[in-house]
């Protein structure tokens, strides 16, 4: 049985009255600028997980597609691994076509499936970095990687090639023996705003 509380009756002590900001004070103004940083971090975490995880599916890609003899591939080997990556979602994206009634619009799926494609197509037309799998030090160091991590990828040698010119592997990134940390901040190397973000949110709180 609840009970009300009676007429007259005093809060207890230590209470205070909430405190309601005026909407165009300086200080509401605050909380709505650490708000949006807030959720801009969030965003700009949740780009760079997605980024590095899409990385280690490359790699692992190319990793389960090396033959377990072979001490290095040739360059059409290589671009035959890339051609198979940027087709991956051919199977899914006709099987959503042909699932499809004559005159209905696409699916959510297909739709990203096929921006997927597109936009790996175009980059490997315009130069897709890879490890240099033509030179067997890459090799032997890229069987010996367990996946998990992209810091590994530093003590590989890459090399970026594409459609346009099938004939040539340009030098895009020497291996580095202090490759473990910095490999991990690049995976955000689009998402410069996130640590001066943090500066200014530390210094305003």
């Amino acid at each position: 049985m609840s009970t009300k509380p009676r007429p007259g009756a005093t809060k207890p002590k230590g209470s205070k009255p909430s405190k309601i900001q005026h909407p165009d004070s300086r200080v509401a103004a605050q909380q709505v600028r650490k708000a949006v940083r807030k959720d801009r971090l969030a965003d700009l975490r949740s780009k760079a997980k997605s980024k590095t995880s899409t990385r280690l599916e490359f790699y692992a890609f190319i990793h389960a597609r090396l033959g377990p003899e072979s001490a290095t591939l040739t360059l059409p080997e290589m671009h035959t691994i890339l051609h198979a990556w940027v087709s991956r979602h051919d199977a899914e994206i006709s099987a959503e076509h042909a699932a499809r009634r004559k005159g209905r619009p696409k699916s959510a799926k297909e739709v990203r499936l096929e921006e997927v494609r597109l936009r790996e197509q175009e980059n490997y037309k315009s130069g897709i970095e890879i490890p240099d799998l033509t030179d067997t030090e890459t090799v032997a160091k890229f069987r010996q990687w367990d996946l998990k991590s992209l810091g590994y990828a530093h003590l590989l040698r890459f090399v970026r090639i594409s459609t346009s010119n099938r004939d040539v592997a340009v030098l895009s990134r020497p291996p580095t023996a202090t490759g473990h940390e910095e490999m991990e901040n690049m995976a955000e190397e689009d998402d410069d705003e996130a640590p001066q973000l943090l500066e200014v949110e530390m210094d305003e709180s």
